[in-house]
């Protein structure tokens, strides 16, 4: 790691030596990742993906552990060090003026950030709210709504587990039913995916729970056609996009869903602790909040926001990470995922004893991918990968799905995919 900051130093023009990743390096970084993105300006960004020249400094931006590789980048990703940076000088700030500041500017502040978010996901203002992560977005959802005894809801058993407790909990206290579909792992199109919603729904239906990218596999679902069709039969869908805000390229509107979570610090990198709520405006008047609110409006989306004192100098931060994603671009970014999973995956889908839980056509996947070895369990393979490897994964053992989900990041190296196909290539061979 130090060699490959001397040489990218070098590359800048700058003295090597033992210096440190200030300010001063991290803003030569950035001048060097907007430098590049100037010069890939009209180039496919099928073709940006595979450029390492113009990922190098992107790469460089970014503090990573030297003790072992990061491929568990779903959990949530790391800031790059300007966006740290800027968080740490935001809560300086507001240390120094600390109830004059919750007094007199968060408001407009949050405002202000609520106004990017929405700008970056096409939306409105009035449409988004700034909560702590997908869970606590969705919970909103969830159990805020105008349930019925005898309501019906449909769920998968790949959605995420959070998320099925709250609507176990929902089931419990409002007299629902869940009803449970399956999804295949290798889907043979969009109508077989759509279909097996379809065929759940009954006259007593109200809501689908739709899972944009599946975190199990990465399994990207085709989610506005299941919003269409669920609409044309008078039932509202609720998308959990934990894992394609700031991954996939897309606004919010296209997916054509009524209501939609996110988690700010998985891939557009922001502080730990930071979500996105998007409701229609035309159906915020019905979901009640989790916390009581007498003075926002019942149609206004800040009555989601009442949650108390807030750590006011991370929310600040997503301008940040906004201006770091958008000097990159959405859609270089996700082009530049999808290779990455393809990279590893391309080199060991036809190993004997080797299965890919995750699809490779294009639309169907793009940074996570699942790998399963014959003869060995998920958090033996989990161990393997880290015992031997020193690379970090996460055992997946869902009913559905059992392999290890392989996550990497703009951070992540070509070599650092290479030691992850030789680790595979072993572990069939054991």
């Amino acid at each position: 790691m130090e060699q490959s900051r001397r040489y990218f130093l070098k590359k800048l023009g700058l003295a090597t030596g033992a210096v440190a990743v200030t300010t001063v390096f991290t803003s030569q970084v950035m001048a060097a990742t907007r430098k590049v993105s100037k010069n890939a300006e009209g180039l496919p960004a099928a073709e940006v993906a595979r450029d390492e020249d113009f990922w190098y400094p992107v790469q460089n931006a970014y503090s990573q552990s030297p003790h072992f590789i990061n491929l568990e980048a779903g959990y949530f990703s790391p800031q790059p060090n300007v966006v740290m940076e800027a968080q740490l000088r935001n809560i300086e700030m507001i240390n120094e003026q600390p109830s004059f500041y919750m007094r007199r500017r968060q408001r407009e502040e949050r405002q202000e950030i609520r106004e990017m978010v929405a700008a970056f996901g096409g939306t409105s203002p009035d449409e988004i709210s700034i909560t702590r992560n997908t869970t606590e977005s969705l919970n909103v959802i969830i159990l805020g709504y105008p349930w019925q005894p005898g309501d019906e809801a449909i769920i998968t058993e790949q959605d995420y587990p959070n998320m099925l407790e709250a609507f176990a909990q929902a089931g419990k206290r409002y007299k629902i039913k869940l009803t449970e579909i399956a999804i295949p792992l290798h889907p043979k199109s969009d109508a077989e995916i759509v279909a097996a919603y379809e065929n759940a729904i009954t006259p007593r239906t109200k809501v689908i729970l739709c899972t944009h990218m599946i975190n199990l596999t990465g399994q990207i679902l085709p989610v506005r056609q299941i919003c269409d069709m669920a609409h044309a039969m008078g039932v509202e869908v609720i998308i959990d996009g934990a894992h394609t805000f700031a991954h996939l390229d897309f606004k919010i509107p296209d997916l054509h869903g009524d209501y939609y979570a996110a988690s700010l610090h998985k891939w557009l990198c922001c502080p730990l602790g930071l979500g996105v709520l998007y409701i229609k405006r035309n159906k915020i008047d019905k979901i009640w909040p989790l916390f009581g609110d007498t003075r926002a409006p019942t149609n206004s989306i800040t009555k989601f926001e009442r949650t108390g004192t807030q750590p006011v100098g991370t929310i600040i931060t997503v301008a940040n990470a906004l201006k770091f994603h958008n000097a990159i671009g959405s859609k270089r970014k996700e082009e530049r995922l999808r290779y990455l999973k393809n990279y590893w995956c391309e080199k060991v889908k036809d190993i004997p004893g080797v299965t890919l839980n995750v699809p490779l056509e294009h639309d169907r996947s793009c940074a996570i991918g699942n790998v399963a070895i014959e003869g060995m369990t998920p958090d033996e393979l989990e161990a393997f990968f880290y015992d031997k490897y020193r690379i970090f994964t996460v055992a997946i053992n869902n009913k559905a799905v059992k392999g290890v989900r392989v996550t990497p990041h703009l951070y992540t190296t070509l070599e650092n995919l290479d030691l992850l196909v030789d680790a595979i290539k072993d572990a069939a061979d054991a």
